[in-house]
């Protein structure tokens, strides 16, 4: 038995093997659930007497698809040298020249645009320049660095197959999912509106929002419950659910409630958790996989099932995170869908708001755009699926708001008119902000307003028609933060040539430009995506070393320091007071990093980054308790050398340890030491007396 490719993976693999053959490289982009690392199986299955160096984020996720694999009958895969791109790029150049592969296979390919790992795959491209190079990923666009493509970066856009979420349902090699909108997240919309109502100043407008308001109140006691939308969208007592959650705390917050939310469908639902790369979690996940009781399954996962693992017989997922790049979204409800299922994928969409509608959207469009195409191609028989259900509770909401919004602008044009006004009497519509008509209209108020809708600064609707309306009265749409761009750009761009970077603390004061405090906003308009930080102010930002996330660009410079350490000395037992040639003061980030280890609820990022700390061999022990498991072993070895711990006051070992005044403290402080340790001493006969 082996196995065969579904058709759109075989015509994929069939291109790949020719562009490689040609070009030396070539990448797959295929969504989640379409069996994209079967192609790379099959290349190892053909050329089982070739050595394919194959590299992924973790061994986890390696070994994952290896059991699909096996699962569907494919042959015993023999010929991989693995390798993380962690423990790539820690590899000298000998290590690089013993892989001498016939073939390399970048998983999840999007990955090594990170600054380090990117650094180990170029070294090893560059030791092997004529091997043939295979990609696989869901994305090639790094939507949070620039929107880099790293199709065309690593493979020259040699790209053997794209195809899109959206494309794969329409074709049928998915099946559309069932998506369920919630209005569990409408409650904030509706408190931020209420605070609008409160304080608008039109007596008539207020009291129009006002009826408003109370429909939109109606409306949203009136929608199911959790409990019964569950009820009625998950017939299956019995289903497996993925439930993504935002972070640790919001994590228990979510399971507390469970038994509330799911009471209809199982009073006694099997919760399982997961939230770093630990054996314990790793367990749970594995018996969340084998459950196969008469319960309802819930795995509530901090971003470790986003990328390169697919569990089958998932019946759907509950997104609760709040905010998702469009590389996340897709992943995560990338997790519902497999080419090989032949029932509907039930997707619930629980954090969606007024304000953010793009991600169904999104999908939406990538399925239009498919149907397109085909019938444009004359090949109307491709087209499986033109739509998925949505099962809407929103409509109603969304409608209601809308009219909220419309009645909180009725006064529009009568602001308008006095903004005409007073630019045929002054010839200018250069307002000051507190200025007020004669009929007591704030317009200088009204004119900050429009600009701060139109950058994005705050909720609001500007229409095209209103836009040109404003423009024809030579309406300036910059603020007074826009205003000052060039001379804070032209302080940052000193400050760089100067300082070598552009690290300036937050209250810091650069002739008289308040330079750290308007970094940290362009930091946050970036996050946020704000309109007036243009793709041209990013760039120029970037040509003076702008550090758009300074926690993240700290991390990598200690991370940086820490190799160079270990590259010197072999180890990371730096002392507590070490600061590097640079200045780096490596050995208290390293004991920030043992405490952060020590916290529950680390989510994947930081998993990762200690994942990379443990291939330089990090001992996540303080040194006190390295220090105490030392002593204890030269304990062990007296007492089977001498029979017992009768150990002299002034005995010290040949390591140096003094043991004999170790084990009187020990005695000494019996009160304040773990259950733990009096039991491992107690097992070597630990008397606890006071020794005369």
């Amino acid at each position: 038995m082996g196995v065969t490719l579904f058709e759109h993976n075989r015509v994929a693999y069939e291109s790949a093997l020719a562009l490689m053959k040609t070009k030396k490289k070539a990448a797959v982009i295929h969504p989640t659930g379409t069996g994209k690392s079967f192609l790379a199986f099959q290349l190892c299955a053909d050329y089982r007497d070739c050595t394919v160096c194959w590299l992924s984020p973790s061994e986890y996720i390696y070994h994952t698809q290896e059991e699909n694999w096996r699962r569907a009958g494919g042959c015993e895969i023999k010929n991989v040298l693995f390798f993380t791109y962690a423990r790539l790029m820690l590899m000298n150049e000998e290590e690089l020249g013993e892989i001498q592969p016939d073939y390399i296979v970048l998983d999840e390919f999007h990955r090594c645009g990170a600054k380090m790992w990117g650094q180990g795959v170029q070294r090893l491209l560059s030791k092997y320049p004529s091997v043939p190079l295979l990609g696989l990923s869901a994305t090639n666009i790094r939507y949070l660095d620039r929107r880099r493509d790293m199709a065309e970066e690593l493979f020259a856009g040699c790209v053997a197959s794209e195809l899109t979420l959206g494309e794969a349902i329409v074709r049928g090699i998915l099946n559309p999912p069932k998506y369920v909108l919630s209005v569990y997240a409408f409650q904030k919309d509706l408190e931020r509106y209420e605070a609008r109502v409160q304080s608008a100043k039109n007596r008539a407008v207020r009291q129009e929002a006002q009826k408003a308001l109370e429909a939109l109140r109606r409306a949203l006691e009136l929608a199911d419950g959790m409990d019964k939308m569950f009820q009625k969208h998950m017939p299956d007592p019995c289903g497996k659910y993925i439930v993504f959650c935002a972070n640790h705390s919001h994590m228990k917050e979510m399971i507390d409630k469970a038994s509330e939310w799911f009471a209809l469908v199982d009073s006694a639902p099997h919760v399982y958790s997961m939230y770093s790369r630990e054996a314990e979690t790793e367990r749970a996940f594995q018996e969340f996989k084998n459950d196969k009781s008469r319960h309802l399954k819930l795995l509530f996962s901090i971003d470790m099932l986003n990328e390169g693992i697919h569990v089958e017989d998932i019946s759907g997922v509950l997104l609760l995170r709040p905010t998702v790049s469009p590389v996340i979204y897709k992943q995560q409800i990338g997790r519902a869908f497999s080419a090989s299922k032949k029932h509907h994928a039930v997707i619930f969409d629980i954090v969606l708001n007024i304000e953010n509608l793009s991600g169904i959207g999104a999908l939406k469009e990538e399925m239009q755009s498919a149907i397109e195409k085909f019938e444009g191609q004359g090949r109307s028989e491709a087209i499986v699926n033109r739509h998925f259900q949505v099962t809407d509770q929103i409509k109603d909401c969304v409608r209601l708001f809308e009219r909220l919004e419309g009645s909180l602008s009725a006064s529009w044009d009568v602001m308008y008119e006095a903004a005409r006004a007073y630019r045929e009497e002054k010839d200018s519509l250069e307002v000051p902000k507190r200025y007020v008509t004669k009929e007591g209209l704030p317009l200088g108020a009204w004119l900050d307003t429009q600009r701060r809708v139109y950058a994005g600064k705050m909720p609001g609707i500007l229409t095209e028609e209103q836009i040109k309306k404003l423009n024809g009265l030579g309406m300036r749409w910059q603020g007074s933060w826009e205003a000052a761009w060039e001379r804070n750009f032209a302080e940052a761009k000193s400050y760089y040539q100067k300082h070598g970077n552009l690290l300036v603390k937050a209250k810091e004061m650069v002739h008289g430009v308040a330079l750290g405090q308007w970094l940290a906003q362009l930091r946050v308009y970036k996050k946020k995506q704000v309109p007036c930080l243009t793709q041209n102010r990013i760039a120029a930002l970037d040509g003076i070393g702008m550090v758009w996330d300074v926690s993240e660009y700290l991390w990598e410079q200690n991370y940086d320091a820490a190799l160079r350490y270990y590259r010197t000395h072999g180890n990371l037992d730096a002392p507590g007071d070490y600061v590097d040639e640079e200045g780096v003061s490596l050995g208290r980030w390293l004991a920030k990093m043992r405490r952060e280890r020590q916290a529950a609820g680390t989510g994947e990022d930081m998993a990762l980054k200690f994942a990379r700390l443990d291939a330089l061999g990090m001992i996540w022990e303080s040194k006190w308790d390295v220090s105490w498991e030392k002593s204890y072993d030269a304990a062990v070895r007296y007492q089977k050398s001498h029979g017992d711990l009768n150990i002299p006051v002034a005995y010290i070992t040949q390591e140096g340890i003094r043991l004999g005044k170790w084990i009187r403290r020990q005695r000494e402080s019996k009160g304040a030491i773990s259950r733990e340790r009096r039991q491992k001493l107690d097992f070597i006969g630990m008397e606890w007396g006071e020794r005369k």
